[in-house]
């Protein structure tokens, strides 16, 4: 069984990785042609095609020019100790030991607009990339079409090697569009987590991404291998809702009071 989540803007180079553990990401070569199509951008084209301010446009300029393989820990972090944000408090990778490191390896993905797809100890180098950025390439008019016959058959492979045939899908709708699903042998099933919030249950963005990262983080520290396992989750008060699941799709609620 493996699970997907998706990468985070905000990155941590600054503090050290808790382990020394680390690999090579599977698509370098792939990751340099898309570093070079942006190496022609100026930062005011940059911030034009992101959406983004002026000072981001003309950091990620300089990140663009400054990538260089071979990464090492001198130069590159780890991928799961150096994105940050909602689904990474919820993942806390930091605190993983050998053994988690090692199950996460083979159980874990992180869908990326530069790198494709990384392992939790596959070095990266700064960038910022999203998958819906519309950045013509030798492939097509966007990230999609550079990526996603390369992602379909690589999660592929990935699933049938971690033993079970199955892909928890706790990524984001802008990154899962990367994988053709209808192509996918591996069963998808995609949990949902809501909040109570004045008598309805909802989706509340914040909460919900961070639950994606605790649940990542729960089936890595309970070594889970079969899909029923999910729906006994009941972390920071989530509790799977049968009447609310169909299907593949998986239904965790949380009361009110359950918040924290």
């Amino acid at each position: 069984m493996l699970s997907v989540i998706s990468p985070a803007k905000s990155l941590d180079f600054e503090t050290s990785p808790t382990t020394t553990t680390c690999t090579q990401p599977d698509f370098l070569d792939k990751s340099r042609e898309l570093i070079e199509v942006l190496q022609d951008y100026s930062p005011q084209q940059l911030s034009e095609l992101m959406g983004i301010s002026d000072k981001l446009a003309g950091l990620n300029a300089a990140r663009f020019a400054e990538w260089q393989p071979p990464f090492d820990l001198d130069n590159a972090k780890q991928a799961a100790q150096a994105f940050q944000g909602d689904v990474y408090m919820g993942l806390q990778a930091s605190s993983f030991n050998e053994d988690d490191n090692v199950f996460a390896q083979r159980h874990l993905r992180i869908l990326s607009g530069l790198y494709g797809l990384l392992r939790p100890l596959d070095l990266i180098q700064p960038y910022r990339l999203e998958m819906g950025t519309r950045l013509p390439n030798p492939a097509g008019k966007d990230l999609y079409a550079f990526w996603k016959d390369t992602l379909t058959k690589e999660l592929d492979k990935a699933v049938a090697a971690s033993s079970s045939p199955v892909l928890i899908n706790l990524a984001s709708n802008e990154y899962f569009k990367a994988i053709d699903a209808k192509k996918l042998k591996a069963r998808i099933i995609s949990p949902v987590f809501k909040d109570a919030k004045n008598g309805q249950y909802k989706i509340i963005s914040f909460y919900a991404k961070k639950a994606r990262g605790l649940m990542s983080a729960w089936m890595i520290h309970q070594r889970l291998d079969d899909p029923e396992g999910l729906k006994d989750f009941n972390v920071a008060g989530y509790r799977f809702n049968m009447a609310m699941s169909e299907g593949d799709t998986l239904v965790f609620t949380r009361e009110e009071e359950g918040i924290v």
